[in-house]
């Protein structure tokens, strides 16, 4: 079925500047940054974009129940002549922002070969398995790609391909698990087609350092506030930023008293007579620098010398044998051997241990203005490979690499203060005379069951003594800011210390203003979950954009034939703008911070639970019977960058507690978003095909149809909720008239219909004016009813107060299918001109 071209400006796809009845009324809503600009203009994720809408495809569960592509049952939209399976089709503008499977816990070999298709043109081929293990190069490579190792158990593309017209995905053989996240745009202006020869080498630079790096690019004029923090329980800490329209770029908060969590699943390699080397970054202007290891203290009397690019710089000193603890060991470089550089050449050499010597993970510090800065990472391991490649690691004499869970021989007392003032140590932020910043400090740097590592693209907790807890998330303000930190722990907070950067931005102040860009918003919430309800990440009005989370999960599932990890079987489901139908829909809770088969290291014993870090989603904690944990407890994080929710009048996403919400569990989450009050969708007409006054009222007639009575359900939550409502199929021209707010900026269709057959297909016109193609290819005969939404550009929209619909079935499609009609005004700030 050929796609119709949704063009930049005006029906034909010629732009709207030779165009005399466009100008003037073509400035649409804005769908913000695309493809590669998405990575490159992390400075303005507070633009918000209501001219788009993000849909997923998935092998959910159809039925509502749990098999969500254990046996592929929905796997398929359809199958090619020669049997590949499409696992995506959209037709008009729009973009494949993320792409995620598992099919074996160590491989998605047996998915075969990946065609990913755009505008007609291949732009990737190839066998899924090479394409996640970077084989393919630049730009499919680590960590734009992932692999089972890289994300234990799941399978990443999150290589931005946007195109103009169309895109379809199929696989050689029936994927099981997956998922497909794309942008669906109102017109192509401001879109070219992906192009697989750009490497976009600077994107992999900036999210290589994720983590470790102020992703965003150097602001002009940045200045730092400082306070010290202590803080009595009860007591707060309020610290007004410089006034006038800025962003703050950066916090970072440290809190000596507070020590790293004690239990650590990670991977690592060990060799005898031999040795190990690797490039790390650190600061030119340093003074000094410290590489910090982590090792196994099991196997005792571990000596090595540390040389920098062949100097000798100091000696891992021998200890005795601890099994089953962990240990970190220190060496300060001096300056003199490192003023100036920017990276370094460190080689570990063999000199005598009991058994051999170990590495599992370098942390390297520059020392800035007095202060350690971490300026790198090494981890080492099998489940590391990329990480090592990237720092260009090597070893000889290897004797053993492999899985370890240890503890750091921490007392309890201080493991439970410091849990408690990480849960109950509040981090406040008010702009502009609003608080919209209010959530745990643990959770809101990235971990709520303690100071475990975490390392995300814009926040982070280094775990190393006194390390930092960092956060580069953009927060713009016109006028004023002011950072709290309110101490609800119950223990008193001592020689702790933060630190407040921003940067001058004028130009926020008209975004803020007009609704184009939103606060930024940080919402925590912790409580026991409900059987038969789901969690709710966020459930909220107004305008926004969602980019994230941060969650915890403290099962209450004793041991049993039920898993204790059987709270990991709940699906996320995103509900934008009031939508009565879920426009995401995933598969599993670990399937939606990316990774498969509950956290598993297939390499290594099948062992569930393994942590693991990538610039978007990683699992970061795993606590059994300890530590706090009455169970089984884990720490997750999901950020949505190119894949960010859009909405314009409100969203609820929320995520099931296993199937169907039914395993009890203590939930606490932290949602990361941009948002003002005010919606951006304005309600202006409906359209009841049940109606008879309504028909009238609005002109409506449709050829060929046949009106009926439906008794179903919608999907996702409402499943068990049957709705019977009037509903219609067309054969033919479709036509009705609708109220407009003659300041709108485009418009959004909501049609409820019958899903029962898929790939309903259909020519869109306003005003005699083609507009697109509104193409459906989901269907589910067990829960029918389905709201989805079609976006008319603002060119055949703006300055009327009513438009002339008509829609034409497209032969060979079923039957068009309609049960009301609800249509929205776009209002929100207009685009910027096009490049």
């Amino acid at each position: 079925m050929p796609a119709v071209a949704r063009g930049s400006d005006s029906p034909d796809g010629s732009d709207s500047a030779n165009n005399a009845d466009n100008v003037a009324v073509t400035a649409g809503a804005d769908k913000g940054p695309v493809g590669w600009e998405t990575y490159r203009s992390l400075s303005g994720m507070a633009r918000l974009r209501p001219g788009e809408q993000v849909k997923q495809f998935s092998s959910f569960d159809r039925t509502g129940g749990n098999d969500d592509g254990f046996n592929g049952t929905y796997s398929c939209l359809r199958h090619e002549p020669g049997g590949e399976c499409v696992i995506a089709e959209a037709h008009g503008a729009g973009e494949i922002s993320s792409m995620w499977f598992t099919y074996a816990a160590d491989s998605v070999a047996a998915i075969g070969g990946i065609t990913v298709e755009l505008d007609g043109r291949v732009v990737l081929q190839g066998s899924l398995q090479d394409i996640v293990d970077g084989r393919k190069g630049a730009p499919f490579v680590w960590p734009l790609v992932g692999n089972s190792a890289d994300t234990m158990g799941g399978s990443v593309i999150k290589v931005p391909m946007p195109y103009t017209n169309s895109m379809r995905i199929t696989t050689q053989n029936n994927p099981h698990f997956y998922h497909v996240t794309y942008r669906q745009f109102a017109d192509a202006r401001g879109v070219h087609t992906f192009d697989p020869s750009d490497r976009a080498l600077d994107v992999l630079a900036r999210l290589r350092g994720y983590g470790i790096r102020d992703p965003k690019p150097p602001a002009p004029g940045t200045s730092t506030q400082d306070s010290g923090v202590a803080l009595a329980p009860g007591a707060s800490l309020s610290l007004p930023v410089t006034g006038g329209a800025r962003q703050l770029t950066r916090l970072e908060l440290r809190l000596p008293q507070v020590s790293a969590a004690p239990a650590v699943y990670d991977d690592g390699r060990a060799f005898g007579p031999g040795r190990s080397e690797f490039t790390a970054a650190i600061a030119p202007g340093n003074e000094g620098v410290r590489v910090t290891r982590r090792y196994d203290a099991g196997i005792g009397n571990q000596r090595a010398s540390l040389a920098v690019d062949g100097r000798q710089a100091g000696e891992w000193a021998p200890g005795a044998a601890a099994p089953g603890t962990w240990a970190d060991q220190t060496i300060e470089i001096p300056a003199s051997m490192t003023a100036g550089r920017s990276s370094l050449r460190l080689t570990n050499t063999f000199v005598s241990s009991d058994v051999d010597f170990n590495e599992f993970r370098y942390e390297i510090h520059s020392r800035i203005g007095g202060q350690w800065v971490r300026t790198d990472v090494m981890d080492v391991g099998p489940n590391h490979v990329s990480d090592e490649a990237v720092h260009g690691y090597r070893i000889t004499g290897g004797t053993w690499a492999g899985l370890r869970w240890f503890r750091y021989p921490v007392p309890a007392d201080r493991v439970a203060a410091s849990a408690a003032v990480l849960a109950g140590l509040r981090l406040r932020i008010t702009f502009d005379g609003r608080t919209t910043v209010d959530a745990p400090v643990g959770e809101f740097f990235g971990s709520g069951l303690g100071k475990y590592a975490s390392r995300t693209l814009l926040h982070s907790i280094d775990t190393t003594e006194d390390g930092a807890f960092t956060s580069w998330w953009p927060m713009p303000y016109a006028r004023e800011a002011t950072v709290e930190l309110v101490n609800g722990s119950g223990v008193a907070i001592g020689d702790g210390r933060l630190g407040v950067t921003s940067a001058p931005d004028p130009s926020v102040v008209d975004g803020l203003r007009s609704g184009a860009l939103g606060y930024f918003h940080a919402t925590g919430r912790r409580g026991d979950t409900v059987d038969g309800q789901d969690w709710s990440f966020l459930n909220t009005s107004g305008r926004g954009l969602f980019y994230g989370v941060t969650t915890t999960m403290r099962g209450h599932i004793p041991p049993g034939p039920v898993s204790q990890l059987n709270y990991l079987e709940g699906d996320e489901r995103m509900y934008p703008d009031g939508s009565a139908s879920p426009a995401m829909y995933g598969t599993g809770s670990e399937d939606f911070y990316e990774s498969g088969w509950y956290f598993q290291d297939a390499r290594d014993g099948a062992v569930e639970g393994v942590p693991y870090a990538m610039p978007q989603a990683g699992m970061v904690g795993h606590e059994t019977a300890a530590d706090g944990c009455q169970y089984v407890c884990l720490g997750a994080y999901r950020l949505m960058i190119a894949d960010a929710v859009p909405f314009g009048d409100g969203v609820e996403f929320d995520i099931e507690h296993g199937d169907r919400s039914s395993m009890p569990a203590e939930y606490s989450s932290t949602a990361y978003w941009y948002g003002q009050a005010d919606p951006s969708l304005r309600s202006g007409d409906t359209v009841d095909l049940a109606d008879d006054g309504s028909r009238a009222t609005h002109g409506y007639s449709a050829e060929g149809e046949t009106r009926t009575t439906l008794t179903s359900t919608f999907e996702g939550k409402g499943d068990r909720t049957p709705v019977t409502g009037g509903v219609t199929y067309a054969t033919g021209t479709i036509r009705f008239t609708a109220k407009t707010d003659p300041g709108n900026r485009g418009l959004r269709l909501r049609r409820t219909s019958d899903q029962a057959l898929p790939f309903q297909q259909a020519n869109v016109y306003v005003d005699d004016r083609l507009v697109g193609e509104w193409y459906q290819p989901l269907g589910n005969a067990f829960s029918r009813w389905l709201e989805d939404a079609f976006d008319v550009p603002a060119w055949a929209t703006a300055g009327k107060q009513a438009v002339q619909v008509r829609i034409e079935p497209i032969g060979g499609a079923p039957s068009w299918s309609s049960a009301r009609y609800t249509i929205y005004s776009q209002v929100g700030a207009a685009a910027p001109p096009a490049d």
